[in-house]
């Protein structure tokens, strides 16, 4: 969706609140697609910050389904996102270093990109099912959270390797 700023960005001392709808289905990133399964709309602040420049301020609530870290059952995730951006007119020259002229086309303002580059870096680092959740047996895959397998776990120190080889080397027979 775009949010056309030319007023803001041309009125001196000029607020503004919006309440949008992001088009957005889902949240696709190089750690697969998360759908979205909630949100609210996006509240925006914009006020003008002096000739062609303005602040974006935002806020929305969204629910992604993810999967968890450890057994891969379904988990949705709720994200709070809030986010102030500063961004001004095409024709206003640009420091190298912001990066906020992005989500700008024109005089319009992206929200769905705004939105989707804030998901990423507000998504959680580990998504579990819950806090104690056991995974999956390594060896035949089973859920471990159901009960156990009868797999063999024992996992010998590799360390200790190099000693096990000379003693069945040494074995009679």
């Amino acid at each position: 969706m775009l949010i056309n700023l030319t007023d803001v960005l041309t009125s001196e001392g000029k607020v503004k609140e919006i309440q949008a709808e992001t088009e957005l289905t889902q949240i696709s990133s190089r750690m697969g697609d998360f759908p979205i399964t909630e949100k609210t709309p996006v509240s925006l602040t914009l006020k003008n910050l002096g000739m062609n420049k303005a602040s974006v301020e935002g806020r929305m609530d969204l629910t992604l389904g993810m999967k968890c870290d450890r057994c891969l059952k379904a988990v949705p995730e709720k994200i709070s996102l809030h986010f102030e951006r500063q961004v001004a007119a095409p024709d206003e020259p640009v420091e190298e270093e912001e990066d906020s002229q992005v989500f700008m086309e024109g005089y319009r303002l992206n929200i769905d990109s705004l939105i989707k580059n804030e998901c990423f870096m507000n998504l959680p680092t580990k998504v579990l099912c819950k806090p104690d959740c056991k995974g999956i047996c390594m060896k035949c895959g089973k859920d471990l959270n159901t009960g156990g397998c009868g797999c063999d776990t024992f996992v010998p120190d590799p360390r200790m390797a190099r000693i096990k080889d000379i003693f069945e080397s040494k074995r009679e027979v």
